[in-house]
């Protein structure tokens, strides 16, 4: 992951903090709306669920742009500078974060690691035979962890999701108690909506022919592969740009051929090239997963939902294993 802060980000620290003192009051008493800023995609559309019409929530990343290499910018420090709230997904996933939060001057500033409640698992690839079928390990916030060694793609379990909505929750009402009935049953609605969708893949996984989601793409979908009893292989490892050796990605060409299956994963808004290739090796298709970390600008533009995301990749996990139509 690669992240630029070092004296540059000292000195934008201090304007920041310039920059903040000599606002009055903070965002909230400004427009009349809880401020709020975000990380990623799916705490965006937790956050802009739960706070509806009371909160103007916004997102870090720009539309498109992949998370795992992205570098916080001095307009993003000034933005989580002014907001009541800043949420991000937790320190596997966004390792910038205490360094980023220690230049900024705003005491009225909660900021939220929406996955504190949620236990971790070992991410990795087949070389280091850490698979979907690997013990949890719970991680402890008073505790350093390899940042590379945790999976931080905890939202892909939706229970993990119901976890990361209380712990937003939690933020919003400190940070607004005045409308915090209103914040819990918006919450309370969106838990719901995530429980059915669990429903909806556990009972739709059950039925397929191949137990198997192979991916031509980066360590991602664990969680998922882990909750509904599947197994993952990935090309390489957690970052995005992870380099496969020629020997992994003969070894995976091999597992596809082995397995039977008759599609390769690849991921939604990272290059389909390498596992394209590998999949005219192995003689299977390509069909398309979205990790869900971020939105296309066209996705943004037709105001696409997680649970949106999460229904189309259903119906390609559904075609890929080659499950039972219910």
């Amino acid at each position: 992951m690669k992240i630029r802060i070092g004296v540059g980000s000292i000195v934008v620290a201090c304007c920041i903090a310039l920059f903040a003192a000599g606002c009055k009051k903070g965002g909230e008493q400004q427009t009349g709306h809880l401020q709020v800023v975000t990380t990623l995609f799916p705490l965006y559309d937790f956050a802009r669920t739960i706070g509806g019409d009371k909160a103007q929530v916004t997102m870090l990343l720009p539309p498109g742009v992949e998370p795992h290499t992205f570098e916080p910018r001095p307009e993003d420090m000034i933005r989580i500078s002014r907001a009541n709230l800043f949420i991000y997904t937790n320190k596997y996933m966004e390792p910038w974060v205490d360094k980023i939060i220690t230049g900024i001057d705003n005491k009225s500033l909660r900021v939220v690691n929406a996955g504190e409640r949620v236990k971790y698992r070992p991410g990795g690839n087949d070389d280091t035979h850490e698979h979907a079928h690997g013990q949890i390990s719970s991680m402890n916030n008073n505790h350093e962890h390899d940042a590379k060694g945790m999976d931080p793609h905890i939202w892909l379990d939706f229970a993990n999701a119901a976890l990361m909505v209380d712990t937003i929750l939690d933020g919003f009402v400190a940070a607004d108690p005045a409308n915090g009935g209103f914040y819990r049953q918006n919450a309370e609605t969106l838990k719901t909506r995530l429980a059915a969708l669990d429903d909806k893949y556990r009972k739709t996984l059950a039925s397929c022919s191949t137990r198997m989601i192979l991916h031509g793409g980066h360590y991602t979908f664990g969680y998922l592969a882990h909750r509904y009893g599947l197994e993952y292989h990935a090309l390489s490892g957690i970052s995005s740009d992870s380099e496969p050796s020629a020997e992994r990605m003969a070894s995976l060409v091999r597992e596809i051929r082995s397995s039977g299956a008759k599609y390769l994963f690849a991921e939604e808004l990272l290059s389909p090239r390498l596992t394209e290739t590998l999949a005219q090796e192995a003689g299977v298709g390509v069909l398309m997963l979205h990790g869900a970390h971020n939105l296309s600008r066209e996705d943004m533009s037709r105001n696409v939902t997680f649970f949106d995301l999460m229904d189309r990749n259903l119906k390609q996990l559904q075609k890929g294993l080659q499950c039972r139509a219910r």
